[in-house]
């Protein structure tokens, strides 16, 4: 059994971090690869951001004449804040980020979406009795905030199921709580990405785990720009993406051998390669999902559209934006 200490949930838990300093920063002169900060929404060591480490580990990046500065902030909307601001040129979200995020004025969009399948899942513990969605009522379960996308699929899965948000007891953990109350069983449920679960079990807790696409047209992180980057370089954009499909494809071929490569890329995590190695094999069937649909790493309108239209029916979002203004495919056929 592998207890689960406030260690490892800060080392698997994708969390909310202070917000660093990003200056955008190119290169001098035209010399050398182009510099570009990329603002990462939680702590970049964590096994959902392995394809960025293994595509820089591996040189890919390099290739395409980019020298990546990896950054973080303080979840999706305050990356997507950042990236609209010019603090850096890209950054990372949830395919439904800018739905979220237009509204207020932030012109960003996603460039690139980093699976076919949604990055949350409903995570139950086995002991709890629940069986389907309608199992969750009156229940313990937690979220990371309740500004997170995690969040907001929750309520939708709920919704499907006729239950309101007071229907739960949703409780937001923050940092060092999500993880532990699982375990402990404080919560008995979770919204939440494939680490968590598997941190969970390897505690000695087992969990089943609940896809929600089939649910909710929940979406996958993505690579997020502004418009203004996207018009200004698109040269970067275009070669950021394609690095980095490159890496998620490789993940989702080989996990095993991918995540020796992430564990040589952040030492950090060597010593949870048995875990690493569990945790990409579920990204990559879970999430990646690389052959669910054609040109992979580009966004379905038509999903985004029945992501938006429950966002502003439940008051997530105040006023509608056009889908086109969410996302642009451009960058992801090579």
């Amino acid at each position: 059994m592998h207890p689960v200490t406030r260690r490892t949930m800060l080392r698997t838990a994708p969390l909310l971090a202070g917000l660093l300093a990003a200056p955008a920063v190119r290169a001098q002169g035209g010399k050398g690869p182009e510099k570009l900060t990329y603002l990462f929404p939680a702590p970049d060591t964590l096994p959902a951001f392995a394809p960025f480490q293994i595509a820089r580990h591996k040189g890919y990046y390099r290739e395409a004449g980019l020298e990546p500065v990896f950054q973080t902030g303080r979840g999706g909307a305050d990356v997507a804040k950042q990236v609209a601001v010019g603090n850096a040129e890209l950054g990372g979200g949830i395919g439904d980020t800018p739905l979220v995020v237009r509204p207020n004025g932030l012109a960003v969009r996603g460039v690139a979406l980093l699976g076919n399948r949604p990055l949350s899942q409903i995570i139950v513990r086995q002991d709890s009795g629940i069986t389907d969605i309608q199992g969750l009522r009156g229940k313990n379960i937690g979220v990371i905030a309740f500004q997170d996308t995690t969040y907001y699929n929750l309520l939708a899965v709920m919704a499907s199921a006729g239950m309101r948000r007071t229907d739960a007891n949703i409780q937001a953990l923050g940092p060092a709580g999500l993880v532990q109350l699982m375990g402990s069983g404080g919560i008995v449920a979770m919204s939440g990405v494939p680490e968590w679960a598997v941190t969970v079990e390897r505690a000695g807790v087992p969990v089943n785990v609940m896809a929600i696409d089939r649910i909710f047209p929940a979406m996958a992180q993505a690579i997020l720009a502004s418009d203004r980057i996207i018009a200004e370089r698109p040269a970067v954009v275009r070669g950021f993406v394609q690095a980095t499909l490159r890496a998620v494809k490789e993940i989702a071929a080989d996990p095993v051998a991918a995540a020796r490569t992430y564990v040589e890329a952040v030492p950090s995590q060597a010593e949870n390669l048995a875990a690493n190695e569990e945790i990409l094999r579920r990204y990559a069937t879970l999430i990646y999902a690389v052959n669910d649909r054609p040109d992979f790493g580009s966004f379905d309108p038509a999903r985004i559209a029945a992501v938006g239209r429950f966002y502003l029916e439940h008051g997530i979002v105040q006023k509608a934006v056009p889908v086109e203004d969410t996302y642009t495919n451009e960058f992801v056929a090579k």
